[in-house]
């Protein structure tokens, strides 16, 4: 893995070092205790360990806890892709729970996004004071906030390999909820950090001892699997996504529209669009930070709210369900999860499904709804 390779390849033959069995596809291991060696002379009692003992052979477990087969060989591929060291958690919020008990900061400057990191927040400000700030900085300002002690963390949950690595761009730490794009299939539940610091990573490796939120067995292995496939499943969702927001976006903007044309429904009961590839921006900043594609979720508005409520009823190759990030389409009136939200938004995470099949059921659902 010396020289470069692509993220595909990666995917697939990072964790070749870990790979102690002759299986191809990674067997599942589900003990949760390891024997120790028959040689009394290779027995070391824990007391008599120096901490990088734990390092040095990332195929040697004790208890799973510490450590286990299958998501220390999804932490190594992760690595790979991530640029950076990754440790897993057993879900996105237990890995940002990880890095404030790491960096136990005084203040925090976090802008709008996911309500459950605003819980963690909360959490620690009733147990050591910590102060919530508003994120309002500009890019260029980043030094200056590193001049004073203050650390990035980026949650690039929605901008997965290959389509964005923060560490190119000034970040101390990266955070996923592994569950979307890493876990891929609606079916995993965990989450990761990655930092370039060896002594954070060797921190956050103690800490987690402690903390216990260690993925299960099941889920390393499901996400050994997922990864696999990660670049691939990417591209094509942010291929899907950006072609679906472009045709929406014309749409919405068509002057005049013909009565009873495609246009003419869309425009009845669509507002507006949410998307990068549609976001007005200042240089060329957001292009050189995803030089892949944009990230495969995008938000609507509705002109009313009885149409967001409605709109999940009218489509059939959407699921109406929280989350996103996996194969298949997702469609949530929002508010059933977030209560800070516009009760006319509704968040579309886009599948691997042909995309004009999924344009084509938009149009039958948004003309079903322009219709009554």
């Amino acid at each position: 893995m010396s020289q470069p390779i692509g993220t595909s390849t990666r995917s697939i033959h990072a964790d070749d070092v870990l790979n102690v069995v002759d299986d191809v596809a990674p067997p599942i291991h589900v003990s949760t205790t390891f024997r120790y060696s028959n040689n009394p002379d290779d027995l070391i009692p824990y007391a008599d360990r120096e901490s990088t003992d734990f390092f040095d052979d990332p195929t040697s477990h004790i208890y799973s806890r510490l450590s286990a087969p299958n998501f220390t060989r999804f932490e190594a591929v992760l690595s790979s892709l991530l640029n950076g060291k990754a440790i897993s958690y057993s879900s996105g919020l237990s890995a940002l729970h990880a890095a404030l008990t790491l960096l136990n900061p005084k203040r925090i400057a976090i802008g709008d996004g996911y309500h459950g990191c605003f819980g963690v927040v909360a959490l620690f400000t009733r147990l050591n004071g910590l102060q919530k700030l508003d994120l309002d900085c500009a890019a260029s300002e980043l030094e200056a906030a590193h001049s004073r002690g203050a650390y990035l963390i980026v949650d690039s949950t929605f901008a997965p390999p290959p389509l964005q690595d923060p560490f190119l761009f000034g970040a101390d730490m990266v955070m996923h909820s592994g569950s979307k794009y890493f876990g891929g299939h609606s079916d995993v539940l965990c989450g990761v950090l990655a930092t370039n610091r060896e002594d954070w990573y060797k921190q956050l490796f103690s800490d987690r001892v402690f903390i216990g939120s260690v993925m299960g067995n099941m889920e390393g292995w499901l996400g050994v699997r997922s990864l696999r496939t990660l670049e691939l499943r990417v591209q094509r969702q942010s291929e899907n996504t950006t072609r679906l927001v472009s045709w929406l976006h014309t749409a919405l903007h068509a002057p005049n529209p013909a009565a009873g044309s495609d246009e003419a429904a869309i425009q009845a009961v669509l507002a507006e669009v949410f998307h990068v590839s549609v976001q007005k921006t200042e240089g060329d900043w957001l292009a050189k930070q995803m030089p892949n594609g944009f990230g495969p979720v995008f938000s609507i508005t509705m002109k009313e709210e009885r149409f967001a409520k409605a709109l999940p009823s009218k489509l059939h190759y959407f699921h109406h369900a929280t989350s996103l990030g996996g194969v298949e389409s997702l469609i949530e009136w929002r508010t059933m999860t977030d209560t800070t939200v516009d009760r006319r938004l509704l968040r579309i995470s886009i599948g691997l499904e042909n995309w004009e099949d999924l344009k084509s059921d938009f149009v039958k659902a948004f003309r079903a709804l322009a219709e009554n």
